[in-house]
């Protein structure tokens, strides 16, 4: 590892955690606190660019592998939230909101999947 990597990492990072920050915020503005919108949001949109961006990469070998640290280590790493998402879905359970925890279960784990895969499929056939 390089001192670019690092940089990529860090400056992406810095900046998908300010963009998750402000997703989080928007969402408990406009849609409430009784559900985590924002964290469920930038994991889904996360997922999907991720598919779209992998998808890409694979057709252009020749992007630099430090925009591609930047992008999915970095800015997509910092952005989606796998821990906070956990918590949150332990909190429900724990507080005996046991039909909101599965359904913020089951809209993280497969919605991400699914949207991923999605971003690849439509990268990859556009690209064809």
């Amino acid at each position: 590892m390089n001192i670019n990597t690092l940089i990529a990492v860090a400056s992406g990072g810095a900046i998908g955690a300010v963009a998750r920050l402000y997703a989080n915020e928007i969402s408990s503005r406009y849609l409430g606190s009784n559900f985590p919108y924002g964290t469920m949001t930038v994991n889904l949109v996360g997922s999907l660019i991720i598919g779209l961006l992998m998808g890409y990469f694979s057709h252009h070998a020749h992007i630099s592998p430090y925009l591609k640290t930047f992008l999915i280590t970095g800015f997509l790493g910092a952005l989606t939230t796998y821990s906070t998402f956990a918590m949150e879905s332990f909190f429900m359970l724990d507080s005996g909101r046991y039909a909101t925890a599965l359904a913020n279960i089951s809209i993280n784990l497969f919605g991400t999947i699914i949207l991923a895969g999605i971003g690849y499929l439509v990268a990859t056939n556009l690209i064809k």
